[in-house]
């Protein structure tokens, strides 16, 4: 991939693709963690002389306008952490897009509203899709990927429009895939890593992919259980996908196979029901009771996964090991989180919520060696998969 440095920008219009799908409380951001990623990538082409017209999602407003997905308050807080003005459009492609756009002067930057508003941007339709990119593609001279959040999407932004523009990828995009090519072509040893998160599903793919390529994998969260029950535990009323008992079979002998260390929770906290203030108790993860589901990973299991983290050059993260948002259950994501902290190896925390964990716990960002801000754009790429957005910003090389 080419990067930013290789395009000429003075005087030119940039589109730059952003991930600025923040949290909002009203019109208020949460957590801008995502906007302060994409400072880098801004602060590069504006000191350069570029003219940068920024465009991003927010939500799942489903092609029309929704105003509480409005990226009005993004411009504002974008705008405070420059230091300087941003200019927002109030569409995407209209009237008030290409204004904004052909106002700018060298340095300075605009946004465009939420492109989900436009039906082409997540079309399934290529003309479709392609109409629209021809038209945000009118609005600059040259592309530059860098919404890493959604570059497992083939959507207009990111597939379509580098098609139709001089590009090149943003420092965050570079600096994302260079941490995941760490983690895939030849990683230092022992590697290991640590899959949470309700859902078994959800992580198939990358299970089977990276079966081959780890030295340990541990299981925690609402995944465990169907690994227990693979092996013919009972987990009670615990979160269970009965679907995939037979595939989960298939990787626990995949696993001893290769000489895998496959580590399973040993205790759990085993809750009456679904609550923050539910009572609960530690059982042991084959014995639990028929009227409990375990919420959380034990104590014993804590000391146990921090222990085979203890000697790891790399690993990646990537799910919660229980429902950390009640604090009875954060216990677990904790103790794993605390133990990449303490790392002294190459650690990865793979976005969605293992990012969302370290935030809301109070984890100092800086002890981890990387937090990727694309959780499911993470896990497609280390399942081996084709990623849309870097394709194209792969294939369609051209000279800026």
């Amino acid at each position: 991939m080419k990067t930013i440095e290789d395009l000429d920008v003075k005087g030119r219009r940039v589109l730059l693709r952003a991930d600025l799908n923040v949290p909002l409380d009203g019109d208020v951001i949460t957590d801008d963690r995502r906007i302060t990623a994409s400072l880098p990538t801004i602060r590069a082409l504006t000191e350069r002389g570029a003219r940068v017209v920024v465009c991003a999602h927010l939500g799942r407003p489903k092609g029309k306008v929704v105003p509480e997905f409005s990226l009005a308050p993004v411009a504002r807080r974008l705008g405070e952490l420059l230091g300087t003005e941003v200019r927002f459009a109030s569409d995407v492609v209209g009237d008030s897009a290409r204004q904004v756009a052909e106002s700018l002067g060298d340095g300075e930057v605009a946004l465009l509203e939420n492109l989900r508003f436009e039906p082409g941007e997540t079309s399934k339709d290529d003309a479709e899709r392609g109409a629209f990119a021809e038209r945000l593609a009118s609005l600059a001279e040259l592309y530059v990927g860098d919404g890493f959040g959604a570059v497992h999407r083939k959507h207009a932004s990111v597939y379509d429009v580098p098609k139709r523009l001089p590009h090149a990828a943003g420092r965050l995009v570079f600096a994302e895939v260079e941490v995941l090519r760490k983690l895939t072509e030849n990683p230092a040893r022992p590697y290991v890593v640590v899959l949470g998160g309700a859902k078994v599903s959800d992580k198939l793919g990358v299970i089977e992919n990276l079966i081959p390529k780890v030295d340990r994998l541990l299981i925690g969260g609402g995944m465990a259980y169907t690994f227990l029950a693979a092996q013919g535990h009972e987990v009670g009323g615990s979160l269970l996908q009965a679907d995939q008992i037979d595939q989960v079979r298939g990787f626990i002998e995949e696993a001893e196979r290769r000489g895998v260390e496959l580590v399973l929770p040993v205790d759990v906290l085993a809750a009456t029901h679904f609550a923050a203030d539910a009572p609960y108790e530690v059982v042991e993860a084959t014995a639990i009771p028929a009227d409990r589901q375990g919420l959380d990973i034990g104590p014993k299991t804590r000391e146990l996964f921090a222990q085979k983290l203890a000697d790891a050059a790399t690993v990646f993260w990537n799910g919660p090991m229980g429902v950390f948002e009640f604090d009875a259950f954060s216990g677990g994501t904790r103790a794993v989180a605390e133990a990449l902290v303490g790392s002294k190896g190459f650690t990865v925390v793979g976005g969605g919520d293992s990012a969302a964990a370290v935030r809301r716990l109070g984890l100092p960002e800086d002890g981890f060696s990387h937090i990727s801000t694309g959780g499911g754009a993470s896990l497609e790429y280390l399942e081996g998969k084709t990623l849309p957005g870097l394709a194209a910003l792969d294939a369609y090389a051209q000279e800026g």
